[in-house]
């Protein structure tokens, strides 16, 4: 599990293509070194740390991780957002993020609103269902606020820490970013479709309430 707080950026060092997709990673040391099996979050993709030194680290990409994301289309020298899994008992600063991608996203629109400015993005209308204005979701693995949201686009605010810190600041218009909705606004979306069909539970009036909520742990 991640929490959409990026640690470092790092680069793509190399990109192989044998019997599937292996990328290359290059980055500023951590002070914990990296260790093979560990997982990491690339551009808010969760992948497995195969092979690795105090500066790179490689990994294999799933096929169905390539269709699903953008890691298949990144460039040597593209510069990708890194998080390395929380550990049990860490701050908790953003929110759940898994590093499965929901969808992808395309930047449409970057307007600024003082020292901020906000970024709109196309979105598959799947991803703007399960989410709310105010609600989070992940953008190239960072969390973020939803300010905007449409049937398939929505939009954040970024302070200049986050497009400082993170790959956000350098996107252009068309740009493709890998895009993760709240985890608890896809439960509501199920729970919801499930008692419109008169599924089992909710439909004997078992609805989501905020007990069954804290009950399984989401708040």
């Amino acid at each position: 599990m991640f929490t959409g707080l990026i640690e470092k950026t790092g680069t793509v060092r190399r990109v192989s293509r044998g019997r599937g997709l292996v990328l290359e990673f290059g980055f500023e040391p951590w002070r914990e070194p990296l260790a093979k099996g560990e997982s990491v979050a690339v551009d808010g993709v969760c992948l497995t740390v195969a092979d690795c030194d105090a500066t790179r680290f490689t990994a294999d990409v799933l096929g169905e991780t390539e269709k699903r994301s953008t890691l298949a289309g990144l460039p040597p020298g593209a510069k990708v957002n890194l998080e390395r899994a929380m550990r049990a008992g860490d701050r908790f600063g953003g929110h759940v993020v898994q590093g499965h991608v929901d969808g992808v996203g395309a930047l449409r629109e970057r307007t600024p609103r003082g020292r901020d400015f906000r970024l709109s993005f196309t979105c598959p209308r799947a991803v703007a269902a399960a989410s709310v204005v105010k609600g989070s979701i992940a953008v190239n693995g960072v969390s973020l606020t939803i300010s905007g949201l449409g049937s398939d686009w929505f939009a954040v605010d970024v302070i200049p820490t986050t497009a400082r810190e993170t790959n956000l600041g350098a996107l252009k218009i068309g740009d493709r970013v890998n895009l993760e909705s709240d985890v608890l606004g896809r439960y509501a979306v199920k729970r919801a479709r499930a008692e419109a069909d008169g599924d089992g539970e909710a439909a004997a009036g078992g609805g989501l309430t905020m007990e069954k909520l804290a009950e399984n742990g989401f708040l």
